[in-house]
């Protein structure tokens, strides 16, 4: 096995939130992975741990919703990366609507899209969610810095091994 850890230890990439809702049920987690993946069309990819909640929901979710987070908004992070929606309702104390398709938008976020999953990758123990973005928005005033991996490195993913 390859050791990646000079490699993987340089990068610090933006979290996001992201967010399903199929079948009367809502779910939403903290990503590390995710990335444009084509210009055009545009094309964005979330992967999913196959062992959180929101991964069993957006299997059947036609949506998804992909939330950016200012550098002061660690709580949220907290919330969605360190909970489990298997024993935790993470939007009864958050602002959100229906957005496009039924998808979940979190309010209190710096920016966000909506997109539609047009394709799905095996990536180990995560699966990539190809999306199709159909409906944005964000603070107007949103140019400040955004969360990244770093800033939530000690947020334990809230797996329901834990």
């Amino acid at each position: 096995m390859v050791d990646m850890d000079a490699f993987l230890g340089r990068l610090d990439p933006d979290m996001c939130v992201v967010t399903a809702a199929a079948g009367g049920e809502r779910a939403g987690c903290l990503v590390g992975f995710a990335s444009q993946c084509s210009l055009r069309p545009v094309r964005f990819a979330v992967w999913l741990s196959e062992l959180n909640r929101t991964y069993e929901v957006a299997r059947s979710a036609e949506f998804l919703a992909v939330h950016l987070l200012a550098r002061d908004q660690r709580a949220l992070a907290e919330l969605f990366g360190g909970r489990t929606g298997h024993r935790t309702d993470k939007f009864r104390d958050v602002r959100w609507r229906a957005g496009y398709g039924g998808a979940v938008v979190l309010e209190d976020v710096e920016a966000w899209f909506v997109g539609r999953t047009v394709g799905r990758a095996d990536g180990g123990d995560h699966v990539g969610f190809v999306l199709d973005p159909v409906e944005c928005g964000g603070r107007a005033d949103g140019e400040g810095p955004l969360l990244r991996q770093r800033d939530a490195g000690a947020i334990r993913p809230g797996h329901p091994v834990d």
